[in-house]
């Protein structure tokens, strides 16, 4: 099993973020299918307390490799991805982990 893990940098305008993330980015990305869950996390702090690191991490489980491309390359899951440059104005990450 593996994770996809994509970091939300900073926005810009967090309420703004927030408004098109809720309303718009995230009916997007719920239409993606073939991941085994799914979390999405608004960080509060870093562990002392100060800013952390990003702003938010929206995290897909996937059975397999196989699972996980099948599900980025359909027309939903292009969709989600080209719909990150009308939002993420602070930058995103992608990171692809085993479990295990």
């Amino acid at each position: 099993m593996l994770t996809l893990t994509i970091l939300y940098g900073h926005p810009e305008n967090p309420e703004a973020f927030e408004t098109y993330y809720a309303n718009t980015h995230l009916p997007i990305a719920d239409k993606i299918s073939g991941d085994l869950r799914r979390e999405y996390t608004k960080f509060l702090s870093d562990p002392m307390g100060g800013q952390p690191a990003f702003y938010r991490k929206a995290e897909f489980w996937f059975e397999s490799p196989e699972a996980m491309q099948t599900a980025l390359g359909s027309p939903e899951g292009m969709a989600a991805s080209a719909d990150l440059g009308n939002f993420a104005t602070g930058g995103v990450s992608f990171l692809v982990g085993m479990i295990g």
